[in-house]
């Protein structure tokens, strides 16, 4: 069972992404592990301080290295098969291929980053892997981190439901297979003169021409 231990200096906004859907019912099954760790909680001071001023000037704060090492430090364990990562815009690019490693883990450890970054030493010293979901700036690291256990967790079975959903659309490399999908009803006409009709071929009860079909209309993402 793998288990994910977020450090951040908001931990009440994972309150709510942890109590619905699948993600509650896959905790409250055992067949994954989140925990949320304030950061502040390993600072020496009344303040609690967690950032300080760059050194060579500059605008914003940067977040301090010592309460992060401290909070890896009490975290980590020799024991386990784990991966600390940082969230940064200059880290590796998320993709389905690394949340198929990921999910071989028993512990990930996240730090969500805030203000205007983290103190380099935490990337180069704490670290094991640097990882963006984009490229583009946010406020933090807690959505990134959000992204990752769910992209994650859904690959451990059992968690979106039965084992052949994952094996229908999971390839040997680790990448995933997503197709056009309809539904009911088989006619929509939002207008007087609009239809938006299903495909002919998945309404046929052809097997192999439905499969062709899903071939022909499919991206395989692995990148």
């Amino acid at each position: 069972m793998i288990q994910f231990d977020i450090i951040t200096i908001f931990p009440d906004i994972f309150n709510s992404y942890l109590k619905e859907g699948l993600i509650k019912k896959a905790q409250d099954k055992n067949l994954f592990k989140v925990n949320v760790h304030d950061l502040r909680k390993w600072t020496d001071d009344k303040r609690k301080t967690v950032d300080d001023r760059p050194f060579g000037g500059g605008l914003g704060m940067v977040m301090k290295v010592e309460p992060i090492y401290k909070a890896v430090t009490a975290l980590k364990s020799k024991k386990s098969k784990s991966k600390i990562i940082l969230f940064t815009p200059r880290g590796k690019k998320f993709n389905q291929k690394m949340a198929h490693r990921f999910s071989k883990l028993d512990r990930l450890i996240m730090i969500c980053g805030r203000y205007e970054g983290v103190d380099e030493r935490v990337s180069k010293y704490i670290a094991d892997e640097t990882v963006s979901i984009g490229e583009y700036d946010l406020m933090g690291g807690e959505i990134p981190s959000m992204v990752v256990i769910e992209s994650v967790s859904r690959l451990i079975p059992g968690v979106i439901g039965k084992k052949e959903l994952l094996e229908e659309r999971i390839t040997k490399e680790g990448g995933f297979i997503e197709y056009s999908q309809y539904t009911r009803p088989e006619v929509f006409s939002p207008g007087k003169k609009v239809k938006w009709e299903v495909p002919k071929v998945l309404i046929s009860g052809d097997h192999k021409k439905i499969k062709k079909w899903r071939e022909n209309n499919q991206k395989t993402i692995e990148k």
